[in-house]
């Protein structure tokens, strides 16, 4: 898979505000990315339920700086997750904790 297609649909849903994640991929681009801004990293990204139950507690206390931030943590906190992973999972957690904010997109 061409990892950017799934931070550029992250992008895009939470541009439009419309949408939920549709997958693994696009859970672990986001989940670095809400890392990211929130100030929390992680050696390396667990499997998916440990990386949601580390998230868990962002949902309620991170405080969004803008509406697409708000639609990240929603996306997040609505997903459902798979048990499906691979190492392209800790890929896209890393590209997504390299994101600075939303408006680069």
């Amino acid at each position: 898979m061409e990892l950017i297609l799934a931070g550029q649909s992250v992008h895009i849903k939470c541009r439009i505000q419309a949408s939920i994640m549709m997958g693994n991929y696009e859970f672990y681009y986001a989940a670095g990315w809400l890392c990211a801004l929130a100030g929390r990293s992680l050696f390396q990204a667990p499997p998916p339920r440990e990386l949601y139950s580390f998230l868990q507690p962002l949902f309620d206390t991170y405080k969004p700086g803008n509406e697409q931030e708000a639609y990240l943590v929603k996306m997040l906190k609505e997903y459902r997750v798979s048990d499906e992973y691979d190492e392209q999972m800790t890929e896209l957690f890393e590209m997504g904790f390299a994101e600075k904010n939303l408006d680069n997109s």
